[in-house]
Order: structure tokens, then sequence, then C-alpha cells
């Protein structure tokens, strides 16, 4: 015979395969096949949480920050208004102490003493650099 031939040749030369058993054709159990996507589902579920927790973890420290930010913000407003209020005050007392060191004041205290200006002509000078 020639290949065609061969190639060509009934299927009946074949050996017939024994008949598959119907029950090695059914599908598993459904129990079977629920454990397994209950594993998995369960793994889903727990991969799910570690990620929202990661992600709550993340979000909760952001807060903190902002927290901290937020009060130490605040604390240099404060700082601000304290620094604002003790210039005013010195500018206040530095008023105070020019208006009390002020001539005409001290002179009118000294009338006040009996104490008179000295004329120019009464006014001797000392030398205390010759022996």
């Amino acid at each position: 015979m020639s290949a065609v031939a061969d190639w060509f040749a009934p299927a009946a030369a074949e050996p017939a395969r024994a008949p598959v058993p119907r029950r090695a054709i059914e599908r598993p159990a459904p129990r079977a096949r629920t454990r397994v996507r209950r594993r998995a589902g369960q793994r889903r579920v727990r991969g799910h949480i570690v990620w929202m927790t990661a992600f709550a973890l993340l979000l909760a420290g952001v807060v903190a920050v902002n927290v901290a930010v937020l009060r130490a913000h605040m604390a240099v407003t404060n700082l601000e208004n304290q620094q604002a209020q003790l210039q005013a005050q010195n500018e206040a007392l530095a008023s105070q102490l020019s208006e009390a060191q002020s001539a005409p004041r001290i002179v009118a205290a000294a009338h006040k003493l009996g104490l008179v200006q000295a004329q120019g002509a009464d006014t001797t000078y000392l030398d205390l650099g010759r022996p």
C-alpha cells in the first residue's frame, strides 16, 4: 500500500478503545469545589483586609502629621502675637523714658528743689592734670 492509502485507511483497522466509565467524566462533588472556593475567597478577604488596614494606617499617619503641623502653626502664631505685644510695650516704655529724661522736665524739677543754673561768668575750671 502506498502512503496515501495508509493515510486515508478506514479507522476500523485501529483497535477500538474501551469506553470511559461515566463516573470518570463527571465533575467533582460540589462540596470539594465549595471548599476550594471558600479558601480562595478567604484569601481574597484577607488580602483586602490587609490592604485596607495598611491604607487606614497610612491615612492615620497623614492625619497625625497634619494635626502636628496645625499645632505648631498655632504655637508660632501665639508667639508672634506675644512678640507684637512686647514690642508695643517696649515702645510705650521708651516713650515714657524719653519723656522723663526731657530737659524741660529736669529744669522744672531742679527749680522745685531750689536749684538754679550757674552763670557763665561764675564758672571756673579746675585742672587736675598737673601736680
